[in-house]
């Protein structure tokens, strides 16, 4: 993963610490980045994240990624046929799925509406 983005979402979850991310945080939002390593669309959703990222924080969700390729488990687990994915929970249950990236702005504007939902 890029060092830069680190910054953005910087806390990875695995298997054994998915179900605990996704409740450490019960008055947000929680977003899931499911990526690959080599993984051209991956790489052009975190370029595009990067740039737009003060805007991205202003929703207020609470971010983590999973490196697919490496718990595939959890790829499955979801039902992933692709990535990059990016899957929302509030309470520990599943609000929706963003799947391919569509280019930022129409991934903030349903972010947005999920946040004011």
């Amino acid at each position: 993963m890029h060092p830069a983005f680190e910054i953005l979402i910087p806390i990875r979850l695995r298997p054994e610490t998915f179900d605990l991310g996704l409740s450490s945080h019960p008055e947000k939002i929680v977003g899931v980045f499911f990526w690959g390593e080599n993984c051209p669309n991956c790489e052009i959703a975190k370029r595009s994240l990067l740039e737009n990222q003060a805007s991205l924080l202003d929703l207020g969700i609470q971010w983590f990624h999973v490196n697919t390729y490496e718990d595939m488990d959890l790829g499955v687990r979801f039902g992933l046929f692709g990535i990059p994915t990016f899957l929302f929970f509030k309470n520990g249950k599943k609000l929706g799925r963003i799947s391919p990236y569509p280019g930022f702005d129409p991934f903030h504007e349903a972010l947005a509406k999920l946040v004011n939902e």
